[in-house]
């Protein structure tokens, strides 16, 4: 690979993080046009890397090509929806069950210590938000279970389609908030079952919040 092939590649590498945590962030949110000549001239740079960036996106279904409006940021259906966050529920307590049997006492640590921050910031949704994903990854990695990591991270790519936060309501984020520590508390007492149970619990309440929101 030549110098400016190099250069093309980590530009688009770079774009393509962009729109990630623009999309993560909601600045895209579901049904947004992706022109290419608009973002180059917002990134300041030519079509081609914008163009690899988004075929990046297709790849992952956070993009997709229709007829007539180019590409767009997908809006999940309701039936879709629901099949997100049925295998969601799923996937979660299997994190949960084995984080009860493989977390260090530093990795609950962690987790306990971002608990204790969020309720001093129960008031900042975005902030919130924001903590919530970084909880949720922590966790995972605390399974230490490479496949189950990785179907996970899958999934979260597709969460990302759903647009916003439940978090903007007052009450969901207190509740939120204490279904994290029973989480916690769970795997800190190495108890499997109750782990998994008190995560499918904790999902299934966020997908009741995000069918009030829709």
């Amino acid at each position: 690979m030549t110098p400016s092939q190099t250069m093309q590649a980590r530009t688009g590498a770079d774009i393509y993080a962009r729109l990630l945590a623009a999309i993560e962030e909601g600045a895209l949110r579901p049904g947004t046009r992706l022109r290419e000549a608009e973002l180059a001239r917002q990134f300041g740079v030519s079509r081609t890397p914008v163009r690899e960036a988004l075929k990046r996106l297709e790849a992952q279904g956070l993009a997709v090509h229709e007829p007539n409006r180019g590409t767009v940021i997908p809006v999940l259906g309701h039936d879709e929806i629901n099949e997100l966050y049925t295998v969601r529920q799923v996937l979660e307590g299997a994190v949960a069950r084995f984080a009860a049997q493989h977390a260090s006492d530093a990795e609950i640590d962690i987790l306990r210590g971002m608990i204790a921050a969020d309720r001093r910031h129960v008031d900042d949704a975005e902030a919130l938000a924001r903590s919530n994903r970084e909880f949720h990854r922590r966790l995972t990695l605390a399974s230490h279970n490479r496949y189950l990591i990785e179907q996970v991270a899958h999934l979260r790519q597709a969460i990302l389609l759903l647009g916003g936060t439940t978090l903007v309501d007052p009450a969901r984020r207190k509740s939120a908030i204490d279904e994290h520590a029973r989480i916690v508390e769970a795997i800190a007492a190495r108890d499997g079952a109750a782990a998994d149970d008190a995560a499918r619990h904790h999902i299934g309440q966020a997908h009741a919040a995000r069918l009030r929101t829709i």
